[in-house]
C-alpha cells in the first residue's frame, strides 16, 4: 500500500486502519484502498475552496477513470491504480462505483435543498450503499440479494444519521437533505437551508426521519445475521458506530441540533473491538 493512501487512511479513521489489520493482505490492501478512494471523492464535494464547476470537471475526470479501469487501460490517477492492481482481483462492478459517483452529482452544482424521499433514497444508496456493497464484496459475500438488501437499508441508515446529525453544520454550508414531503408535514414550506434549521417545527421533520431511521437500522441488525463472520463483524462494527450517534441524539430529543453529539475515541475503540475480535458482546445482541 502507498504511504498516501496509508496517511489517508490514518489521519482520518485510526479505527478502521487498525480494524482492518485483522483481514488477510489481500483484503487489507483493497479495504484499504476502497476507504482512501471513498474519503478523497467524498472530500471533492466537501471542499469549500473549489468552484462548482472545478468539483464537475473532478467528478467527470472520475467517470472517465473508472472507464480506463473496465476497459483495461492504465489509470491515470494513483489511486485509480491502487483501485486496478487492488480490488479487482474481487469482480467489483464497475456499476457500484457509478452509483457512488451519480450520488455525489446530486449535490453538485447545486447543492440538495429538501429532496423528495425517492431522490434522497437514491442520493444515500450511491454515497453510503456503495460502500457498504463493495466492502463486503471485498470481504467475501457473494450473495447478490443479501448484498443489495444491506446495501440499502444499512447504507440509508448511516447516510439519515449522518444528516440528522450534522443538519446545522450542512444548513451553513448551503444543504438541506431533510425530505420535502416531511418538511411539508411539519408546517415548513420553505426550502432555504438557514431558513428551516431555525424553525420551531423542524424536530417534528426529524423526529419522522428518524423513525425511519430506526427501522433501517433494525432491519440491518437483521440482515447482518446472516453474514459470514468476517464480513459481518465489519458492517456491525459500521452499524453500531453509527447507532450510538442515533442514540445520542433519541435521547437527547429532536429538538436539539446543536452541539453534534459525539462518540469520544475510547468509546469508539470499544465498539471497534466488541465488533472485530471474537468472543466478545456487542451492540444489539447480534
Amino acid at each position: 500500500m502507498s504511504k498516501n493512501i496509508r496517511k489517508i487512511i490514518r489521519k482520518n479513521d485510526k479505527m478502521f486502519f487498525w480494524g482492518m489489520r485483522f483481514l488477510p493482505k489481500a483484503k487489507r490492501e483493497a479495504m484499504y484502498t476502497l476507504y482512501a478512494f471513498f474519503r478523497h471523492i467524498d472530500s471533492i464535494v466537501d471542499d469549500e475552496d473549489m468552484t462548482a464547476k472545478e468539483k464537475k470537471e473532478l467528478i467527470n475526470i472520475w467517470r472517465e477513470e473508472f472507464d480506463n479501469i473496465y476497459d483495461k487501460k492504465v489509470p491515470a490517477t494513483e489511486i485509480g491504480r491502487k483501485i486496478y492492481k487492488n480490488c479487482m482481483r474481487f469482480k467489483l462492478p464497475k456499476s457500484e462505483f457509478l452509483k457512488l459517483i451519480n450520488g455525489l452529482s446530486m449535490d453538485i452544482p447545486t447543492p440538495l435543498e429538501a429532496p423528495s424521499i425517492k431522490n434522497l433514497m437514491t442520493y444515500c444508496r450511491g454515497v453510503s450503499g456503495t460502500p457498504c456493497n463493495l466492502s463486503l464484496r471485498v470481504l467475501g459475500c457473494d450473495d447478490e440479494k443479501l448484498l443489495e438488501d444491506i446495501s440499502n437499508e444499512l447504507g440509508d441508515a448511516v447516510r439519515l444519521t449522518t444528516i440528522l446529525r450534522d443538519v446545522k453544520e450542512d444548513a451553513l454550508a448551503g444543504h438541506l437533505y431533510i425530505p420535502k414531503e416531511l418538511l411539508n408535514e411539519a408546517q415548513i414550506f420553505s426550502t432555504d437551508p438557514k431558513k428551516v434549521v431555525t424553525d420551531k417545527n423542524l424536530y417534528i421533520a426529524r423526529e419522522e426521519l428518524a423513525k425511519m431511521t430506526q427501522v433501517l437500522f433494525d432491519n440491518s441488525y437483521r440482515l447482518i445475521k446472516n453474514l459470514d463472520t468476517v464480513p459481518a463483524r465489519s458492517m456491525r462494527g459500521l452499524a453500531n458506530l453509527y447507532k450510538r450517534y442515533f442514540d445520542i441524539m433519541t435521547k437527547r430529543g429532536w429538538e436539539v441540533i446543536s452541539p453534534k453529539p459525539k462518540v469520544g475515541k475510547i468509546s469508539r475503540l470499544v465498539i471497534t473491538a466488541k465488533s472485530f475480535l471474537p468472543n466478545i458482546g456487542n451492540n444489539n445482541g447480534i
